[in-house]
């Protein structure tokens, strides 16, 4: 039996074969629509989600993990006898990893670690799935803590939104640098950089995008044959479908892993957002 379990929150967007795969535990955020609340993934589909976000006159607003949520599923794990390693979305972005090193504290115990990803939707992921693999090949709990805090820098997250009115109004838009211009047609390429998220580089026209993308991560990424990208979108399996194929002609990385842009981050992100996550 696997003695340490991995436990992450909605913010990570880790894709439902991973998260049965590796038996990951993904406690939920909350997201308001006006008075109705809503967990993460449970109560709403990603698809209801952005079709009811594309109807809604009011932005949604999420609310972060409470503490007695974290101590519950810990204590729930120490109780069958095994270890925990929590891996939560920024902790710069949203207050649940502060949530979860309060629940750890409260339990007083040593079997648990938090881990603040500083990561967004499958920045954050990538790290989860990585301490997943290394808890089913019978890593020990410092061994794996220690693989977390060296990849954890080199993360990176090349994405683009169809319009940073999300990210404004949601204030996850890094303010000194939300100014790129309201210019026609310009689409923005963000990164994320101490947890917020930040412009990168901008093209005109959408359809340099993907071209731009691609770039900056051979730039960025270097080379590809032995890595994994991760490949996210928001309600826009087109574009999707289209970066895809990109990657995998240009890049040629080891492993593509597809995922979805869950509810908490496209509160933020918006529907139509494409990302791409690896490591640097």
């Amino acid at each position: 039996m696997n003695k340490i379990q991995i436990v992450t929150d909605s913010m990570t967007d880790v894709p439902k074969e991973i998260v049965d795969k590796y038996n990951i535990i993904v406690v939920p955020l909350t997201i308001h629509f006006g008075d109705t609340e809503y967990r993460d993934g449970i109560d709403l589909t990603n698809q209801e989600f952005y079709e009811r976000l594309m109807k809604t006159k009011e932005l949604p607003k999420t609310s972060q993990v409470p503490p007695k949520k974290f101590y519950d599923v810990f204590k729930g794990i120490i109780d069958e006898g095994k270890e925990v390693i929590c891996i939560n979305g920024s902790g710069n972005a949203s207050g649940t990893y502060q949530s979860a090193l309060i629940a750890k504290e409260d339990l007083e115990t040593d079997k648990v670690e938090v881990f603040d990803s500083l990561g967004l939707s499958f920045g954050g992921g990538l790290l989860v799935y990585e301490a997943a693999k290394l808890a089913v090949a019978g890593g020990n709990r410092r061994d794996i803590m220690s693989r977390l805090a060296e990849l954890k820098p080199l993360i990176d997250h090349v994405f683009t939104v169809d319009t940073l009115e999300f990210l404004k109004r949601g204030g996850r838009l890094n303010p000194m640098k939300a100014v790129i211009g309201g210019l026609l047609n310009i689409k923005p390429i963000l990164t994320v950089n101490d947890g917020l998220v930040e412009p990168l580089d901008k093209v005109r026209g959408s359809k340099k995008v993907f071209a731009k993308m691609i770039e900056l991560a051979k730039n960025r990424g270097g080379d590809f044959s032995d890595k994994t990208v991760a490949i996210a979108h928001a309600n826009n399996i087109e574009a999707f479908n289209k970066l895809k194929d990109q990657v995998e002609k240009e890049l040629k990385p080891k492993e593509v892993v597809l995922t979805e842009v869950g509810c908490t981050i496209g509160t933020h992100g918006g529907p139509g957002t494409l990302g791409m996550f690896y490591y640097r």
